[in-house]
């Protein structure tokens, strides 16, 4: 299993393919991802643990609760939050693990 520490928390990637990644993301309370998109990256998170905030390209925030899923498209504008306490949650997306568009970003990557 491979670790990969963030600013906003860490990643650990379980599953790695050809065509599929399967991840378990922590992310710290009070931190969040950057805003970006995916030209061709599909992914779909199960929220294990805490509430997850989502929001949209107009900065929209859904939440979503443990045990809820969130599916993102290529093209659909989305950051990942942790607004209230520590979020733990799993992501199984196709293999374009470099295919991120950053269009803010808290931590100046």
């Amino acid at each position: 299993m491979e670790i990969i520490e963030k600013p906003w928390g860490h990643e650990k990637i379980w599953a790695k393919t050809a065509t599929y990644v399967g991840k378990k993301l922590f992310i710290k309370a009070g931190h969040r991802l950057s805003k970006q998109y995916h030209e061709v990256k599909e992914e779909t998170i199960l929220v294990l643990s805490g509430v997850l905030a989502v929001s949209d390209k107009d900065d929209k925030i859904i939440e979503v609760c443990p045990g809820e899923t969130f599916h993102v498209v290529p093209g659909q504008i989305h950051r990942f939050g942790a607004n209230y306490s520590n979020v733990e949650l799993i992501e199984v997306s196709t293999n374009h693990l470099g295919d991120v568009i950053r269009i803010e970003d808290d931590y100046r990557r």
